[in-house]
């Protein structure tokens, strides 16, 4: 009885790193494909072009892999993994765990990068702290959500394609 217990506990617990391993590498994908529908100021198309993620070795070891030898336009790709808010430095892209506490560490975030810079993020209303791109899971499923408001103070321009895979679109 015990050994079969232990057995179900394992499967769970398999299953959920499973899971939780998948969403990762999707938020991964996302995040890399979110460039292709952003309208980019001048002064982002040039040098490397920057993704920094901030308190996810997971999704950076994702990223880093499907970046691997990939340009955008005439810019290499280049992920950078932060493991505190005062680690960050100037990005194109910063992904934000949900661990780095986007909530208290925004203005912070925000300056650090840079002005132009697409933030996403995986915490509840982080758009209200100035997020662009948020992921959320509704129904069991991975979607996001996008402040244009915020990517207009950023100079970042949302592509009508990207606003209809999201979930929510506040203005």
């Amino acid at each position: 009885m015990k050994k079969t217990i232990l057995i179900v506990i394992l499967a769970l617990s398999m299953f959920s790193i499973h899971a939780y391993s998948q969403e990762a590498k999707y938020k991964a994908t996302f995040t890399l494909n979110f460039i292709r529908y952003i309208g980019w100021p001048e002064t982002s198309t040039q040098g490397d072009f920057v993704i920094g993620v901030v308190r996810s070795k997971e999704i950076a070891d994702h990223l880093k892999q499907q970046s691997a030898g990939k340009k955008f336009g005439f810019q290499d790709v280049v992920i950078k993994e932060f493991k505190t808010v005062d680690e960050i430095t100037k990005c194109q892209v910063i992904f934000v765990a949900s661990s780095a506490n986007f909530a208290r560490n925004a203005e912070t975030i925000s300056n650090k990068v840079g002005k132009n810079a697409l933030i996403v993020t995986e915490a509840e209303g982080a758009t209200n702290k100035g997020a662009i791109i948020n992921f959320v899971i509704r129904d069991d499923k991975l979607k996001f959500e996008i402040s244009k408001a915020n990517a207009s103070r950023a100079s970042l321009q949302i592509s009508s394609k990207l606003e209809t895979m999201a979930s929510a679109i506040s203005m």
